[in-house]
């Protein structure tokens, strides 16, 4: 395994969108998580609560991560709290396995940091062999409870980040 040697993220511009949208995850993992083209539209419609980013090791693109700040899941339920935390992750196919995801994560997380006022990064994924639940558990997330329509809700204590 070769780990990250100087990852760093990029916001989407005019000059790197068709590397962001060449990003292909491996065939296997496309049930689990959406192409980065719809991304890149989510973040266009919801532009207030939407940090896409790219994700480069030296000039090359490896990934795609988009968070999200302040939003309610069930903007309905006055207990929803609003919550802060991973939208979407994508790591190219043949990049994974090598510390971008983990770097994708904190950064996110130090973001949300940044920002101040919340206190746990939030995650939702979608369940079945391959997916990524393992890669979350590893990094701290401990599943909630809840669900997002069909999605499994995660969360990062800041404090233990």
């Amino acid at each position: 395994m070769t780990s990250v040697a100087n990852p760093r993220l990029e916001k989407v511009t005019a000059e790197n969108i068709d590397a962001a949208i060449a990003l292909k995850v491996r065939p296997d993992q496309e049930r689990f998580v959406a192409p980065v083209v719809k991304s890149l539209a989510e973040a266009y419609v919801h532009s207030e609560t939407a940090w896409p980013r790219l994700i480069f090791d030296g000039e090359e693109p490896v990934g795609f991560v988009m968070a999200f700040f302040e939003i309610r899941f069930n903007p309905e339920d006055p207990d929803d709290r609003p919550r802060s935390g991973l939208w979407r992750l994508n790591i190219a196919d043949g990049r994974q396995g090598r510390g971008y995801g983990r770097f994708a994560v904190e950064a996110v997380t130090e973001e949300i940091r940044r920002r101040g006022g919340q206190k746990r990064v939030t995650v939702t994924w979608a369940e079945g062999e391959g997916g990524p639940e393992e890669f979350y558990l590893r990094l701290g997330f401990r599943r909630t409870g809840e669900l997002s329509g069909d999605q499994v809700v995660g969360e990062l204590d800041l404090k233990d980040a």
